[in-house]
């Protein structure tokens, strides 16, 4: 449910560095010919360490590096406390560090140190000695105090609560269980917990669990202004209709290991003051960059081939379309400047002539965008790894409330296709309920969505009558699915997964049934139909009957799949029509 943005008053806004972020400090440089890289770190001494060696980079290659200094993070992230508190509204942060897997952990750690610094430095040596990590956030502390006796572990845990009374409230993820926004670095993931805070109307949960508004801390200004600016256009012109509103599909930029996503594994914290380098084959310094102690340095590297093919994409979509296709790129950053060459130089290989193609830098093309938006009027953006995802998750989260009912298509480069869904940080909650209640309440409809282009390139590539026929009769049943609601409910005891399934099931095994274009389906499907229809009401009750108690699937990360079976097929009457076709 869209919640309304206050006419006026509204507190909420986007916070930013401004100075010494990875958007400041990147530079790239565009490679002439193939060579392999090192990176080492030269200390005050003049002492080099290697950190990773080998790395081949192809002709035409992207590389680049940045640094987070971490000084200028923590002086941020206090100034926002002050700014908080100041202004009496939440305090949250919103970074990635389920992809980012080394820098924002680190980032994370510097938030939850700088907020409750009075009590973890008072109790430094202390939490040193029991193994307390901040870039686990919060949870990491309080569980090592486990391990103190019981009268040291209760005075840590009051200082820590003592912190509250000065500091700014935090934006909450379970204000039922206490868990704050710092609690696990994870919980909060940018890209899911920013369009949130949209559809809420600028506010975030708080610990009495009501909205309220909230200062959201977004450090690095790479992405966070075009956050900014969607936060400001609802102040300025409020709520978005999703009945009405305008699309934003995206082409993404997607190689293996492409730009900041594959960066974690060329990404190190500075151990001291010196210089990280990305040294080539012939010992020619590529990229340098000066560092303090407790920096954080990151490498990433763009492959051309996949530029290319990325602009072919974009031009594509365009012209099937006739929608706008704006390229995200920001010519004040450094990858930014390189790709901006690179894009121009490939557009003026295709024909673009009555196409709308544009080049602007985030925060310009989410104006561009959120105007076409509020007009009904659909846009195409062509954008890197990370924003694709950012993107990906925002407007289908706007729009449907989930990025879960998403389709994204991916051509890959020899001819195959990634069909996909969003919403995979909301995963995780989901299996807990799953396990806690026995309520699965994922939504596969993007998972439906995406068999239906699946059969068609399966079709194409093969001249299979049969997949063009499953497609057509996919899209139908998923029509069926959303004017029927047949759509999992939030809540146990109700329609969850199993019985979305159920439905989509139904409806599809009923178009098979009532198509004339391929009589051996047709008749294959009549009687599944027919018998799914006539059990309808029994397979409800076999599927509801599995849910309000806890279930064991054998594991969390690696479930058992016997067992995981057993309870995503819990009706006998639906197991027995489908296991006969």
């Amino acid at each position: 449910m869209m919640k309304p943005w206050p006419d006026s008053g509204s507190k909420t806004r986007v916070a930013h560095m401004q100075e010494k972020d990875f958007y400041e400090t990147e530079k790239s440089v565009t490679l002439n010919e193939p060579t392999e890289v090192r990176i080492e770190f030269v200390n005050e001494a003049g002492e080099a360490t290697v950190l990773k060696e080998k790395l081949g980079l192809l002709k035409g290659e992207v590389l680049d590096s940045a640094v987070m200094n971490v000084a200028s993070l923590r002086k941020f992230y206090a100034e926002q406390i002050e700014e908080a508190k100041k202004d009496d509204v939440l305090l949250s942060l919103h970074l990635k560090a389920t992809m980012m897997k080394v820098s924002d952990p680190i980032m994370f750690g510097h938030a939850v140190s700088v907020y409750y610094k009075e009590a973890l430095e008072k109790h430094a040596e202390t939490l040193k000695e029991i193994g307390a990590n901040v870039n686990n956030g919060l949870a990491d502390v309080l569980e090592k105090l486990n391990k103190l006796p019981a009268d040291k572990k209760a005075e840590i845990e009051a200082d820590i609560e003592k912190v509250y009374e000065t500091r700014p409230e935090l934006a909450m993820v379970d204000s039922r269980k206490g868990i704050t926004n710092l609690h696990v670095p994870n919980n909060i993931i940018v890209d899911a917990s920013m369009p949130n805070v949209v559809r809420d109307g600028g506010k975030m949960w708080n610990k009495n669990d009501e909205l309220q508004d909230c200062i959201a801390m977004v450090p690095d200004r790479s992405y966070a202004t075009m956050y900014k600016e969607i936060v400001e256009d609802a102040k300025r012109n409020g709520q978005f209709d999703p009945a009405t509103m305008g699309s934003v599909s995206n082409v993404g930029l997607m190689a293996q290991k492409a730009e900041e996503y594959g960066s974690h594994d060329k990404t190190f914290e500075a151990t001291g003051n010196g210089v990280f380098s990305a040294v080539n084959n012939s010992g020619e310094i590529l990229l340098e960059q000066s560092v303090e102690t407790g920096d954080i340095f990151r490498m990433c590297q763009t492959k051309d081939e996949a530029i290319q093919d990325w602009v072919t994409l974009a031009v594509k979509r365009a012209r099937a379309t006739g929608s706008p296709a704006i390229f995200w790129l920001d010519e004040n950053r450094g990858h930014d400047k390189e790709i901006i060459k690179k894009v121009n130089e490939y557009l003026s290989e295709h024909d673009t002539d009555g196409l709308e193609i544009k080049i602007m830098k985030p925060v310009d093309a989410m104006k561009f965008s959120l105007e076409r938006i509020r007009k009904g009027l659909d846009t195409i953006s062509v954008t890197g790894n990370v924003l694709r995802d950012y993107l990906t998750d925002l407007f289908p989260i706007l729009e449907l409330g989930t990025s879960a009912r998403m389709l994204s298509i991916v051509p890959l480069l020899n001819g195959g296709g990634l069909f996909e869904t969003g919403a995979g940080g909301s995963a995780p909650k989901h299996v807990q309920q799953l396990l806690k209640e026995g309520h699965l309440r994922w939504d596969s409809l993007g998972e439906y969505c995406a068999l239906v282009p699946s059969f068609e390139l399966a079709a194409e590539k093969t001249n299979n009558d049969k997949a063009t026929l499953l497609a057509e009769t996919l899209d139908d049943a998923i029509g069926k699915y959303l004017e029927n609601g047949r759509m999992p409910s939030r809540k146990v005891n109700e329609i969850d997964n199993r019985g979305s399934s159920f439905y989509l099931a139904m409806y599809w095994a009923k178009a098979l049934a009532e198509q004339n274009k391929d009589e051996e389906l047709k008749n294959k499907f009549a009687k599944v139909a027919n018998e799914l229809e006539d059990n309808e009401a029994k397979i409800n009750e076999e599927l509801l009957a599995a849910q309000g108690n806890p279930v064991d699937i054998g594991g969390y990360y690696l479930p058992d799949p016997v067992i995981t079976e057993k309870v995503m097929r819990p009706s006998e009457t639906l197991n027995t029509i489908i296991d006969s076709i």
